[in-house]
């Protein structure tokens, strides 16, 4: 990925942390499911209200680094009208954006917003903080009732 493109994620990113989008709690919500990065210190709340097999609303709440945040608002903004099947394959595009696996300039109308993670492939150590609130949003939509957590012995 050119630098140019690097920055405008960067961006992305700092926006979706500074204003996070679909924040706050969902009083209807159908799934409700905790997700934490005990190391980074990460921990998010993703509540979805699914209808007919359609994701009617997304949203968040909790606190945690840039990356996480940012990728919970963005990851809310995807999926919300999507159809669980949607968000699955959403999913598992973020989790090749994150591996490096995918090119991101070659996918951009697939994976929209989602190509503002590229560059936490280059941090290892980063990876889990991006992608909590997916794990997180992917277990809740599949009625697994565990925390999610970034580390096994944690869950």
């Amino acid at each position: 990925m050119d630098s140019e493109f690097r920055e405008l994620y960067q961006q992305i990113i700092l926006d979706h942390n500074k204003s996070p989008r679909n924040y706050g709690h969902l009083d209807d919500a159908t799934h409700v499911l905790d997700g934490q990065n005990p190391v980074c210190g990460d921990h998010y709340t993703i509540y979805l209200k699914v209808k007919d097999n359609i994701i009617e609303q997304a949203r968040f709440e909790g606190s945690g680094c840039a990356i996480s945040k940012a990728s919970a608002s963005i990851m809310t903004e995807t999926i919300k009208g999507k159809t669980i099947e949607e968000a699955d394959r959403y999913f598992e595009w973020f989790h090749k954006i994150l591996t490096g696996s995918v090119d991101v300039n070659e996918s951009l109308l697939k994976v929209g917003k989602l190509a503002a993670f590229a560059g936490v492939a280059d941090f290892p150590v980063r990876v889990k903080c991006a992608t909590l609130a997916w794990h997180t949003m992917h277990n809740a939509l599949h009625n697994k009732k565990e925390r999610v957590s970034t580390e096994e012995d944690e869950a």
